[in-house]
């Protein structure tokens, strides 16, 4: 599936168009291809706080390049700024002073990264100004333009060595649908990362587990798994099986056909896992499914079957994975939530309470889980499939155009911050819900 929209404007009437008009005027997303390098140009960084000193080499060691001085005439391709120093609310000005001189000296499909403390670990003034930093990077992400993001990540003390899994991932073309987000690194379990010693293929030796696999969604985030060194194991229906089959064949990988609703699947699954596999480093429970009606007209199967398949199973399977030790060290648990669990959608009451259980199963393990595994979840906004091809136009153009960036996402987008929770250098990243939405204008 296309944005038509988007191609449209980027052709000579189309630009005409836009500029006499006041139209939506998105921007081509810049979308990572192996090979590349993880940023095309420089990152300048500045800021007094806890990582200030690091920060250079911390992206030296993913081969990004820095500078740490503004230099006349010096294009940019991402921003990072250390605002944990930041001790009171006076001292934010430090923010426009840093930002404002740089701002128009970006290139296309820029980055921009703030690092922060915690607010809830602080007291105080420090506490206030470490909240400010909140509303000060969702503005900017809505003013940059140019197909650019920004994001928010909160550092715990203690936890500075673990950021770079995450650095990586936002300040490349990986988090191209991912602006406005706050992610916190150490705020759940431990505060440090497992050494990464290839980041083109951080996954090399490992085993991922992927529900709903079979098309859409699921599929990229095989392909994605798959090319970051991953043996994926994929699960689907049994009515989906010949296209499973032939995806995880062109992967490589080992398939498992049944329903994930069915009383003895997570018996089946941790089986099949451990049997033939030895167990299983991540776990995407991806499988979803909708049957909408409004509330007044919601039937018990309606109802029923999309708790049963969005939450129900995903908590139950991997209750059953972590009680027979199925998930090894350093595992990871990802669920894929949506911003109808956050901002709610009218005729989705079950899909919506669904997705917002599945944010709550996220909450309910981040402090419980041991030996260094890890859940977070996504939270896809409008993205584009063969299912949003189906939506009614003037709706699905409103939910192409209602985020910062003005275009729906792809399905690559939720893969891609799937990969990044999955990566062995991502343990410090525990608890975390991050919307692929392109900064959706609804919900928080």
């Amino acid at each position: 599936m296309s944005d038509k929209y988007l191609s449209f404007t980027q052709s000579t009437i189309g630009q005409l168009l836009v500029k006499n008009l006041g139209l939506p005027n998105p921007v081509a997303l810049e979308r990572y291809a192996v090979g590349d390098p993880l940023v095309k140009g420089a990152v300048l960084v500045g800021g007094r706080g806890r990582l200030a000193e690091s920060l250079p080499g911390i992206l030296g060691a993913l081969d990004i390049e820095t500078a740490e001085a503004r230099a006349d005439g010096a294009r940019y391709k991402g921003l990072v700024f250390d605002a944990s120093g930041l001790t009171a609310p006076d001292q934010l000005e430090a923010l426009r002073d840093f930002f404002t001189p740089v701002l128009r000296s970006l290139e296309s499909c820029p980055r921009v990264v703030v690092i922060g403390t915690p607010p809830e670990r602080l007291d105080g003034e420090e506490r206030i100004a470490q909240r400010a930093l909140e509303g000060f990077t969702r503005s900017l992400g809505k003013e940059i333009g140019r197909g650019g993001t920004v994001q928010l990540v909160y550092v715990a003390e203690g936890a500075e060595e673990a950021a770079t899994s995450t650095l990586a991932f936002l300040l490349s073309p990986k988090s191209a649908y991912v602006s406005g987000q706050v992610i916190r690194i150490g705020a759940h379990g431990s505060s440090t990362a497992e050494p990464v010693a290839d980041w083109t293929r951080p996954l090399a030796g490992k085993v991922a587990l992927v529900t709903g696999a079979s098309r859409g969604i699921g599929e990229q985030i095989a392909r994605v798994l798959h090319r970051d060194g991953a043996t994926v194991v994929g699960v689907d229906v049994p009515q989906a099986a010949d296209p499973l089959v032939r995806l995880m064949e062109d992967l490589a990988g080992d398939w498992l056909t049944l329903d994930i609703t069915a009383v003895d699947a997570p018996q089946r699954i941790a089986r099949h896992l451990q049997e033939k596999h030895g167990g299983v480093d991540v776990v995407v429970h991806n499988a979803g499914i909708t049957r909408d009606k409004k509330l007044a007209n919601m039937t018990a199967d309606r109802w029923e079957s999309v708790i049963a398949v969005n939450v129900v199973a995903p908590e139950r399977i991997t209750a059953e994975l972590l009680a027979q030790n199925v998930i090894n060290p350093n595992g990871r648990v990802v669920g894929v939530a949506s911003i109808a669990g956050i901002a709610g959608n009218v005729g989705q009451t079950n899909y919506a309470a669904s997705k917002a259980g599945v944010i709550g199963f996220v909450d309910s393990l981040a402090d419980k889980l041991t030996d260094g595994i890890t859940i977070n979840a996504v939270a896809p906004g409008f993205i584009i499939t063969q299912m949003t091809a189906a939506v009614p136009l003037a709706t699905r153009e409103v939910g192409q155009r209602l985020n910062a960036m003005a275009q729906g996402g792809l399905p690559v987008d939720v893969a891609e911050t799937i990969a990044w929770y999955a990566s062995p250098g991502s343990t410090a990243v525990n608890g975390n819900v991050v919307r692929v939405c392109g900064q959706m204008m609804l919900g928080a």
